[in-house]
């Protein structure tokens, strides 16, 4: 019985088991997202139900394993214990379901399930240097995302004021607007937007229009997206370039040592 319960708790220990029940759980999930009849559905419930049995009990096994200090010690386990958390209330559909209570909110809870999924991301290869990136990158291009946000408030301001008699229906108020031309930054619709402000329009009314959204297209779409993603990009791989940098360093120094070396055997 003592070997059963530690083999027990070596597999909820086992981070390849728990990656396996990962993946069979974000199957189940997809499954379920088709149309199938009330019996398979209850079956796909009762087996996604499973998981998320799993996934508590393999919480509650690290946790007296590491006791509770040991265990939120680490970021990856605060992480995991949140998305468990989040699944638990879709077990709720095994002692209640929609049709004896007609609770919406038991819908919500059953959606929460889906946030297991994203216990996936742990297993990603060098994660921690990834997110360790993201972070760098995020904290190098806050100021230059700030600006940018400016610019787009500024100009968004601008066209509201411009064109909100013309296209109420990007420039009715500032937030509209301010929509309106994010999308023209990221350079989605950006012609549909002055093609349909300028349907009725005078030739001359209409070449202007299309030269002010051209020019905020370069502006704020092409260089001013740019800039964010080059600066961006350039912090994240930042790391690697120092660690480049150290290795030719170091490979510099053993050069030099080689030639004072055989400079040395020459004089003598």
């Amino acid at each position: 019985m003592q070997s059963k319960l530690t083999m027990g708790k070596k597999l909820f220990l086992n981070e390849r088991f728990i990656l396996l029940i990962i993946l069979l759980n974000s199957a189940i999930i997809f499954i379920e997202g088709f149309n199938f009849h009330i019996t398979d559905r209850l079956w796909l419930d009762l087996l996604d139900n499973g998981f998320t049995i799993i996934f508590l009990v393999e919480l509650l096994v690290k946790i007296r394993e590491y006791g509770a200090k040991g265990y939120f010690k680490s970021n990856w386990n605060i992480f995991d214990f949140t998305l468990v958390m989040l699944a638990l209330p879709s077990l709720s559909s095994l002692f209640v379901t929609a049709q004896i209570i007609d609770l919406d909110f038991l819908l919500a809870f059953r959606t929460m399930r889906i946030f297991k999924f994203f216990r996936f991301i742990r297993f990603v290869p060098k994660i921690d240097k990834i997110i360790s990136g993201v972070m760098r990158a995020s904290k190098a291009s806050v100021l230059i995302i700030i600006a940018f946000f400016i610019f787009n408030f500024t100009i968004s301001i601008i066209s509201c004021f411009l064109f909100r008699d013309i296209s109420p229906e990007y420039f009715s108020n500032p937030l509209i607007s301010f929509y309106s031309i994010f999308k023209v930054f990221t350079i989605e619709g950006w012609y549909e937007i002055p093609d349909e402000m300028t349907q009725d329009s005078s030739p001359l009314l209409a070449f202007l229009v299309r030269l002010y959204f051209i020019i905020i297209l370069f502006v704020g779409g092409i260089f001013g997206l740019s800039l964010v993603n080059s600066i961006f990009v350039d912090a994240m791989v930042s790391e690697n370039n120092v660690d480049l940098e150290n290795e030719v360093r170091v490979l510099n120094a053993k050069i030099d040592r080689l030639l004072e070396m055989r400079d040395e055997e020459l004089v003598k």
